[in-house]
């Protein structure tokens, strides 16, 4: 053979072999998009039977004696506050009027 010939199927080789790991690689890719796809559809499914099960035990449709459920309940409700209250906050300085907005800020000598 050849050294022409030689290199010519040395290099076929070497691009089966690339070609070959781009389609295991592409393969894996679709996969991976996939898996992200499903793992948000059951993080939101988690997330929607939460707040329908916590609505259910609020209004008393279910009971379940178990501690945890109630700390847990308990952080969602002092959440909640916390974020009302911060929304609140948020929109005192959002609407506050305009001539305090304008007004220079003091400067402390």
């Amino acid at each position: 053979m050849s050294k022409n010939s030689e290199w010519k199927t040395k290099f076929n080789e070497m691009l089966s072999v690339c070609q070959g790991e781009l389609k295991k690689t592409t393969d894996i890719g679709k996969r991976m998009l996939s898996a992200s796809k499903t793992n948000s559809n059951l993080h939101e499914s988690y997330k929607e039977l939460g707040v329908l099960v916590a609505k259910a035990i609020e209004e008393g449709d279910i009971t379940w004696e178990n501690p945890r459920v109630h700390d847990l309940l308990k952080s969602i409700k002092d959440g909640e506050k916390d974020l009302e209250l911060m929304e609140e906050e948020v929109n005192n300085i959002r609407f506050s009027s305009e001539s305090e907005s304008n007004q220079e800020p003091e400067v402390k000598k």
